[in-house]
């Protein structure tokens, strides 16, 4: 493309050079009354000046100042139109402006040519050294290149060997002296290194507990299994409930182990599952009516794992449904900031004394409904995981009301 941009430029530059002196001869004749082969002849003193060719056809006769061209360019005297034309004879290209004239009554044709090839051979040159030129360039421009590449890259090098250092137990954070750029992502790794460390801790305290929890009930079902003494209805009656009290624990701690926590990806959409929740609890306890407002202003995800909602909001709804005699209202506020909810039962309520006492772990205050007062103490974990909190007071209603705000730590979108 240079090459052809540049030969091209000079074509045109070059014709219309060879046009002006066309021009500029035939003006020259007008002015000076002369003899026109006398005045357009290339040796004259006149024409010198310019080393071009000249082929003149006036009055029936052929002048020429190279004759080894006159008879190459003596076809193009007879066609007509003023116009810039190559001509190639073996190596040699010329470039030739044919110009029509009249003088004092009488056609005549000029031809105003030049050797391109002189011109072409130091375009030729030029496109060699250009190209050298670039060449260097490019490899000086590969090398740096190169070179940033590889600087650019060190950091991910590093990051790459703390990584297997991570994974051989040899270091417990990343510690990178990095670009500005990389900081978000150190700073998300070492927080899913701390969330990973903190799901195995829970994981290994879940564990200890249920161990702890589960080895008195299995230790006295073994005994009774083992002993000689028949079993009664009496002794039935307490194997049975030893067994259903390790299906809880059991129940709670599966619960528990599916807290995901915030960030965890999965955004909750309030309408939707508060709306699937509801519809559940009504036809678990026909004969309550859950009521459910949301002011959400068209906001409805949140960034909360869709299942941590539904298991807070399952365990306020259950926990009210068990205790209520008719009615539940459950009201939920989404606003930039936080999502809390709000649930009312018209039971008997909790004695202001005992308030404080829920979301103990086992703790149960009434036990004229079937339970193991485990719900709120998993409802209190899962709060604590997102850093909300909870309260518990007497309902309008007459029963209790559970309030639960968490923050959201992203901002709410539609």
């Amino acid at each position: 493309m240079h090459g052809i941009f540049l030969q091209s430029l000079a074509r045109d530059f070059l014709g219309e050079r060879l046009q002006r002196e066309a021009n500029h001869a035939v003006a020259q004749l007008e002015q000076d009354q002369t003899a026109v082969p006398t005045a357009l002849d290339s040796v004259s003193q006149g024409y010198q000046v310019f080393h071009h060719l000249y082929v003149l056809r006036f009055n029936g006769s052929v002048n020429a100042s190279d004759p080894q061209w006159q008879q190459q360019l003596a076809p193009l005297l007879d066609e007509s139109g003023d116009a810039l034309i190559d001509v190639n004879r073996g190596t040699q290209h010329m470039l030739v402006y044919r110009r029509h004239f009249e003088w004092q009554g009488t056609q005549g044709v000029l031809l105003v040519g030049e050797d391109f090839s002189q011109v072409e051979a130091g375009l030729a040159t030029l496109h060699w050294w250009v190209g050298g030129i670039a060449a260097v360039l490019l490899g000086m421009l590969i090398i740096l290149n190169m070179l940033a590449v590889n600087r650019g890259l060190i950091p991910l090098w590093q990051l790459r060997q703390q990584l297997e250092a991570l994974r051989s137990g040899k270091r417990d954070r990343l510690s990178l002296v990095a670009p500005s750029e990389l900081d978000e992502l150190v700073d998300q790794l070492n927080w899913f290194m701390d969330d990973i460390d903190l799901r195995l801790k829970r994981s290994r305290e879940s564990v200890a507990n249920l161990s702890h929890a589960l080895k008195t009930p299995l230790a006295a079902i073994t005994q009774v299994l083992r002993g000689n003494r028949p079993i009664d209805e009496n002794r039935r009656h307490k194997l049975l409930s030893r067994i259903e009290d390790i299906n809880a624990q059991l129940a709670a701690e599966l619960r528990r182990s599916r807290i995901a926590g915030p960030n965890a990806g999965r955004m909750a959409n309030v309408t939707r599952d508060s709306s699937r929740l509801i519809e559940m609890f009504r036809s678990l306890y026909p004969e309550r009516i859950f009521n459910l407002t949301h002011s959400a202003h068209e906001k409805d995800q949140v960034p909360i794992e869709a299942h941590d909602f539904s298991e807070i909001l399952g365990i306020v709804l259950d926990n009210a449904g068990k205790w209520s005699n008719r009615c539940i209202n459950c009201d939920i506020a989404v606003s930039t900031t936080t999502l809390t909810l709000t649930t009312d039962d018209d039971g008997f309520g909790v004695a202001e004394e005992d308030l404080s006492r829920l979301g103990e772990r086992g703790t149960r205050l009434d036990e004229r409904r079937p339970g193991y007062g485990l719900g709120l103490s998993i409802l209190a974990q899962l709060i604590a995981r997102y850093s909300g909190h909870s309260r518990f007071e007497r309902s309008p209603l007459g029963g209790l009301r559970v309030t639960v705000t968490l923050p959201l730590a992203v901002e709410v979108i539609n």
